[in-house]
């Protein structure tokens, strides 16, 4: 893993883009806070939440959560222009699911609208479906996931939705991303603070 586990840190990881950084320190980080979260993602996770099976809790409602990473595999390739960010939780608000189930609906679900994507609703219905069912049926707990640490399963890339608002004092800047190198904050002062 690239980071240590959480059970020594006590944290998860959020990517913010690098425009969005003063705003976060100094308000810390809402789930709808983003100008791109209405246009992009609103009603992606919409989408995803009428399909919630009974047995999810209620208040486990995507569209009002703020996204986050349990760890990521050695070597990620982070975008650039992008803030790694260490966050501190409340581990009894956050819930656990496969990112690979939701991201692989996210383009057929976005290009449905276009010509020429036509067949996009088709698979949204049928196997875009079958694979939000999967999302959610393989969905935990933050607390359970420590237990039986499902993020830890090949092939579950475990994301992590926070049901809280996060402060500035839960946030330290990890990284920044820059042309794809993923520079630590003091490296990158020593590159471009000149």
């Amino acid at each position: 893993m690239f980071f240590q586990d959480y059970d020594k840190t006590g944290v998860v990881y959020h990517i913010a883009h690098i425009t969005d950084l003063k705003k976060i320190l100094k308000n810390g980080i809402e789930y709808n806070d983003k100008i791109t979260y209405e246009k992009h993602y609103y009603s992606f996770h919409d989408f995803i939440d009428t399909l919630r099976p009974d047995d999810v809790p209620p208040w486990v409602v995507r569209k009002k959560a703020i996204f986050a990473s349990m760890n990521y595999r050695k070597e990620p390739t982070f975008h650039s222009h992008t803030a790694v960010l260490a966050v501190k939780i409340d581990p009894t608000r956050c819930w656990i699911a496969n990112e690979n189930r939701a991201n692989q609906i996210y383009e057929p679900f976005i290009l449905q609208g276009i010509e020429g994507f036509d067949g996009a609703s088709n698979y949204l219905q049928t196997k875009g479906k079958s694979s939000v069912k999967s999302y959610w049926e393989t969905s935990l707990s933050f607390q359970e996931n420590l237990k039986e640490r499902k993020d830890l399963t090949a092939g579950y890339d475990a994301e992590v939705m926070i049901f809280h608002s996060i402060p500035p004092e839960a946030i330290d800047i990890l990284y920044l991303v820059s042309d794809h190198r993923t520079l630590e904050i003091e490296e990158w002062k020593r590159i471009f603070c000149i």
